[in-house]
């Protein structure tokens, strides 16, 4: 038997609160009303609802968790992004920016059965083209690294992925495809300043700067060469 059908709506909100607390920081209300773009008593009469219909929690300190139920809907709903995103991108050649909308615009379309059709089309990619795993496929070891804000002035890195929330902003987005600033790139800090919100950075002979808080959306480790 078929399960009940899952409004758009909700798959957002579910997986709104599955990246924000992906970002490490406690979800309440308010950041998910502002990642949604909905006034506060929306967010409230919508969470009373989630919390009814067994997706959510609401811990005493307002903390917002996902329940079983609720991080399977949100991880299924993420996987059929990325999947679609990969499609986009690998196969009908998009950029990373039209990618990224055409899949928000899709995920909620696409059947189980066209969703595993076309992970193996794609031979099971285990991560979207920004970098992020993509859920239910083999696991990937978390070396996500730390944010590149945090990285410090001659280091050498390489670029791990750019955040969900990101990949929301299309002028990161462009920026970074226009310097390709990719999964697995060598980025060289050539200075890091604070006073002027930027990080001078290289990759191969391209030099740029990238404000502070875009690379608080972007994850790195170190380079094994540096």
């Amino acid at each position: 038997m078929d399960e009940p059908k899952i409004s758009p709506a909700v798959e957002d909100y579910l997986k709104a609160i599955y990246v924000l607390a992906d970002e490490a920081q406690p979800v309440i209300a308010a950041r998910v009303a502002d990642e949604m773009g909905v006034s506060p008593s929306t967010m409230v009469s919508t969470l009373r609802r989630l919390e009814r219909e067994g997706y959510v929690k609401v811990e005493r300190r307002k903390e917002i968790q996902l329940t079983a139920k609720g991080k399977k809907v949100a991880e299924g709903i993420l996987r059929r992004h990325f999947l679609t995103e990969r499609l986009l991108t690998d196969i009908l050649g998009l950029d990373w920016v039209k990618a990224h909308q055409e899949a928000h615009r899709l995920e909620h379309a696409i059947s189980t059965e066209v969703e595993e059709r076309m992970a193996v089309l794609l031979h099971h990619p285990t991560t979207c083209p920004h970098g992020n795993p993509i859920p239910g496929e083999r696991p990937v070891a978390d070396s996500r690294g730390f944010t590149l804000d945090k990285a410090t002035s001659g280091s050498k890195l390489t670029l791990v992925c750019i955040s969900e929330m990101g990949e929301r902003d299309a002028r990161l987005l462009s920026f970074m495809q226009e310097h390709q600033m990719v999964p697995g790139a060598t980025l060289e800090v050539i200075e890091i300043a604070p006073s002027l919100g930027i990080i001078n950075l290289k990759v191969g002979s391209d030099s740029f700067s990238l404000g502070i808080e875009a690379a608080k959306k972007i994850r790195v480790q170190l380079s094994a060469s540096a």
